[in-house]
């Protein structure tokens, strides 16, 4: 059993590239409220880089809170959203929660991990669902060619469902070479930029850069899509949507989890999707993306290590069960 204590400690970004652990009490578990134990978390690193950089632009201050974040952009706040934990029954569930050590969540928030999916995996969670959400936007065909740019974690779990779809040809391009070996445990092919295939039907973006969006644009065929899932936060990319954008009639649609795609919405919730993300996280080819771990008492002084670019997901501990 998981006993409640009023006492808890959560991370907040305190200011431009700064975090401390700060104590907070907690009231009493109200009706409809679960009281969770942390024992991992996951750190989103592409969107947890902009929120530590305070480069949330403020027109999406509101669009950008986190379901359970604490604060307000851009400083003070506590953010995050890959939280695995222990409930009053000892049941594991995941929950979109800030790192924090205790805390209190909706009953409707704590999704029960799967007994085929260990704790470290699990706070993959949420980028999983990231990737999902996308494959519903994309919505791809059996024996589509399909580009994946960029090797990050989101881009390499869309890329492995992808590769599930009969008769697809997935391509996963991203400038680091050392990616490929993760490439081929998901049944993709490997390129590096210049070498990426054309004509391509659907093409994926999720390196968040200009160029790579340049490259999506120039690599899909007539009529192809392109699903841009990064996010820029304050900057503005260049991209050149004359040229052959036009003449070859492409589609660039974005993608976002905050909202189920239109696909699925009113037929899946948010929980749904979520729980979907947390079975589909049973193979074991995912401890792939994770990538070293830190106690969350030292988290604040690594930070500024584990969101630099190259990485992929860093687990926090807890120091329980």
């Amino acid at each position: 059993m998981t006993s409640q204590t009023n006492e808890a400690l959560a991370l907040w970004t305190v200011a431009a590239g700064v975090a401390a652990i700060r104590a907070e009490t907690l009231p009493p578990a109200g009706a409809g409220q679960t009281f969770v134990r942390a024992l991992a978390s996951g750190v989103s690193r592409g969107t947890e880089a902009l929120v530590f950089a305070g480069r949330v632009p403020p027109s999406q201050y509101a669009a950008m809170r986190a379901p359970l974040m604490g604060g307000d952009f851009p400083f003070p706040v506590k953010y995050g959203y890959s939280v695995v934990g222990r409930d009053p029954a000892a049941q594991r569930v995941f929950v979109l929660h800030p790192h924090q050590d205790h805390f209190l969540a909706p009953d409707a928030m704590c999704i029960p991990v799967p007994d085929t999916v260990p704790t470290h995996r699990a706070v993959l969670a949420a980028n999983m669902e990231t990737a999902v959400n996308l494959l519903w936007d994309a919505a791809p065909l059996a024996g589509e060619h399909i580009l994946v740019i960029g090797a990050g974690v989101v881009g390499l779990l869309a890329a492995s469902l992808l590769a599930r779809i009969p008769a697809t040809r997935v391509t996963v391009v991203d400038t680091r070479p050392e990616r490929a070996a993760l490439a081929h445990r998901f049944g993709c092919a490997f390129a590096c930029q210049d070498q990426a295939p054309g004509e391509q039907d659907l093409v994926v973006h999720t390196s968040a850069s200009e160029s790579g969006l340049r490259l999506a644009l120039d690599r899909a065929g007539f009529e192809g899509r392109i699903i841009e899932a990064s996010w820029y936060g304050d900057s503005a990319p260049a991209v050149p949507l004359g040229e052959a954008f036009h003449t070859r009639r492409l589609r660039l649609i974005a993608t976002q989890v905050g909202s189920v795609a239109p696909s699925m919405r009113g037929r899946r919730t948010h929980a749904d999707r979520l729980a979907l993300a947390l079975d589909l996280l049973a193979d074991s080819a995912y401890d792939g993306l994770l990538q070293g771990t830190t106690r969350f008492a030292d988290l604040p002084s690594a930070m500024p290590a584990i969101l630099a670019p190259g990485g992929l997901c860093h687990v926090i501990t807890y120091g329980a069960d």
